[in-house]
């Protein structure tokens, strides 16, 4: 695979996507190549059927790689999410040795290592350790640390928890398709990157993924990532609601939502009728749009006010942690009729979707909202390329990079967990 080229790959509940990309001399991403395949192996974000989910992943890095004009794609940056993710809050410390030294990199790295130490439930494993702010000898809400002098570091975390078992299947659909994990993401994060400004994580704001099996949220404060949860509904629950409530098969459903659904019940008239064609030379059915209205606006409701149970946990109420930017809708989910005035009525929040088109060069159809996580995932995979490229940075770019080398944590550990797995089954 060329050096300039990055692929990044969403797995998803609905949908597997495998994305190409490069960085243009503007800085501006080039989506060279799409690859899209029916996600049957996935459910809520967690691998259930191994030999589907590897078809799937070839089937869409295939097609990317046909649309590209690439010889072969070897590594990816894959993207994590799922109902098996979890996040905790936790307080640690260091003593320092040599109180006489500043504090540096390694001082940073002691106190991360310290926390991935932690104790979890059987079967899980910390995947993400970010830190929130610190305290050097008392001394709190230090944004950074690196250059003061001080005898005991202390800082808050936002820890990621995730299950091995799912994040071991991940990797090894992945090595079963014949490609390379290049790093693995947090999807919440990566869909971030792609739709929210600098000055909206400052400000402060929520970002909702609607995918086709989960719900993400990812709220950002000051800058830095300060709270995510997974909630298990999304986009396939209210197809799945429809095709109970009305009678008819899933894929009408899907088309019904998609066509007619609004989640706005009072837009509809009683007298808006659209007909379903029936089995076997039955009868087309009628659907009433405003009861096809309220069926989805039911359902919709109860995910957005679990999502606003998860802004009112993270704090949003507090004068200081108060999300001046709002709301941002993102996802396959974010497409649905009048979705962003409903969020608006419940949140009493200003709501936007979020569209990936700043980032991308040039007039493009890849900037709907159902490709969010994949350009996010390029974004990284491009990062990581430039990393390797240049080799280390200098020691004021690491210090200002510090967040950006513990994300990549994750990857490496991930990475190590396979190889150990694949050793002990080669063995």
């Amino acid at each position: 695979m060329e050096k300039n080229i990055s692929v990044g790959l969403d797995i998803g509940t609905t949908k597997i996507v495998a994305m190409v990309g490069s960085r243009n001399e503007f800085k501006k991403l080039e989506i060279l190549g799409i690859g899209k395949a029916q996600s049957l192996g996935v459910h809520r974000g967690v691998v259930n059927n191994i030999t589907q989910t590897i078809e799937s992943i070839k089937y869409a890095i295939e097609e990317a790689r046909v649309e590209s004009g690439k010889q072969h794609i070897k590594e990816v940056v894959v993207g994590i999410a799922g109902q098996h993710i979890r996040s905790l809050q936790h307080s640690d410390y260091i003593t320092r040795e040599n109180p006489d030294k500043v504090i540096d990199n390694n001082d940073i790295d002691e106190l991360i290592n310290q926390v991935y130490k932690l104790v979890m439930l059987p079967g899980e494993e910390i995947i993400h350790v970010l830190p929130q702010d610190f305290k050097v000898d008392g001394q709190s809400e230090i944004k950074e640390p690196i250059g003061m002098y001080g005898s005991r570091l202390e800082a808050n975390f936002h820890i990621v928890v995730g299950q091995v078992s799912s994040i071991r299947n991940i990797g090894r659909c992945i090595k079963s398709a014949g490609l390379e994990m290049g790093d693995i993401t947090l999807e919440p994060l990566a869909s971030a990157d792609a739709v929210l400004s600098d000055e909206e994580k400052e400000a402060g704001i929520a970002l909702i993924d609607i995918g086709g099996g989960t719900t993400d949220v990812a709220i950002f404060k000051d800058g830095i990532i300060r709270h995510t949860a997974v909630i298990p509904f999304g986009g396939n629950v209210i197809t799945e609601d429809i095709k109970e409530g009305c009678s008819i098969m899933g894929n009408q459903a899907e088309q019904l939502k998609i066509k007619f659904g609004s989640a706005w019940p009072g837009e509809n008239k009683e007298t808006e009728i659209v007909a379903i064609p029936g089995l076997l030379g039955r009868d087309p059915k009628e659907i009433s749009l405003k009861t096809l209205s309220k069926i989805i606006n039911a359902r919709v409701v109860e995910i957005i006010e679990q999502v606003y149970l998860e802004i009112k946990n993270y704090g949003h109420e507090e004068a200081k942690k108060k999300l001046i930017g709002g709301i941002v809708l993102t996802g396959g989910g974010s497409q649905l009729k009048h979705l962003k005035q409903l969020v608006e009525y419940v949140t009493g929040m200003d709501t936007r979707v979020g569209f990936p088109g700043e980032h991308l060069a040039g007039d493009t159809n890849n900037s709907n909202p159902i490709f969010s996580t994949a350009v996010g995932l390029v974004m990284k995979a491009i990062e990581n390329n430039n990393d390797k490229n240049e080799g280390k940075s200098s020691k004021g770019d690491e210090i200002s990079e510090q967040r950006k080398t513990v994300l990549s944590k994750w990857g490496d550990q991930f990475i190590k967990w396979i190889e150990k797995v694949d050793n002990t089954t080669e063995n």
